[in-house]
């Protein structure tokens, strides 16, 4: 099952890049880190403008351009990256998509899904983008070698 959509996949993957990165240059050329994770620049940059009106990003254009994080990795979580991304829908929405699912009215699979919203939801809060260290590019092939 996924929960979240390629979009934001792709957004975690560049930002753990870019902390994994830090020290290299003050900022990441967008097509960089597209080539590197192997993702279309033009879709990157999407993702980029979303992460970067959240203040999740800066973004500098001009010959040295590129991004960086717009405050420590520390103080970044995984939930406002997704948020950032996918809205929250995730957060809110019924698991069936059913428009009148609700507390009144459930579906039947309410009560688990709103369980399981909890979880991740409090997971994503917790987790911030320091927890996921440069080791995780090694440990899951974040770089297309």
């Amino acid at each position: 099952m996924r929960v979240l959509s390629n979009a934001c996949e792709y957004a975690i993957r560049a930002l753990v890049y870019i902390v994994a990165s830090k020290g290299d240059r003050d900022y990441l050329p967008v097509r960089h880190i597209a080539d590197q994770l192997d993702i279309s620049s033009h879709f990157l940059a999407k993702i980029v403008q979303l992460l970067a009106a959240e203040g999740i990003l800066n973004s500098y254009r001009g010959p040295n351009g590129g991004v960086n994080l717009a405050r420590s990795p520390e103080n970044i979580t995984l939930m406002e990256v997704v948020s950032a991304v996918d809205g929250e829908g995730l957060f809110h929405d019924c698991f069936i998509g059913l428009p009148e699912c609700g507390e009144q009215n459930p579906c039947p699979l309410h009560k688990w899904w709103k369980q399981v919203r909890k979880e991740i939801s409090g997971t994503l809060s917790k987790a911030t983008l320091a927890d996921l260290n440069s080791g995780a590019i090694d440990r899951f092939n974040l770089l297309n070698h």
